[in-house]
């Protein structure tokens, strides 16, 4: 394997990456306050306990894909898939206001 500029990550492995080397993705410091607190709370995230995978699943397909995708599309995307489709909290919270 090559070394890290050989190698170029994008997305979520990058970000994670970056946040193991305390580097942003230009190079500058994360500021240790900063560090500290997404240190902090990202501890308690994995110590939560889950309630399947299936559900985390979902929860993610929902987060990220209202970024990038049309309500009605990601809603027939999960009936499709055989989850539930969006729930009313959801798309007020993803989707309120677009």
């Amino acid at each position: 394997m090559g070394t890290d500029a050989d190698t170029k990550m994008t997305g979520a492995e990058a970000v994670d990456a970056a946040i193991a080397k305390g580097l942003d993705l230009d190079g500058s410091p994360i500021p240790a306050n900063k560090l500290g607190l997404y240190t902090k709370v990202m501890a308690l995230e994995a110590d939560r306990q889950r309630s399947g995978v299936t559900n985390t699943m979902r929860s993610r397909v929902v987060r990220i894909g209202a970024k990038h995708i049309a309500q009605d599309e990601l809603n027939q995307m999960l009936i499709d898939a055989e989850w539930a489709p969006l729930k009313d909290k959801e798309i007020a919270f993803y989707y309120g206001g677009k």
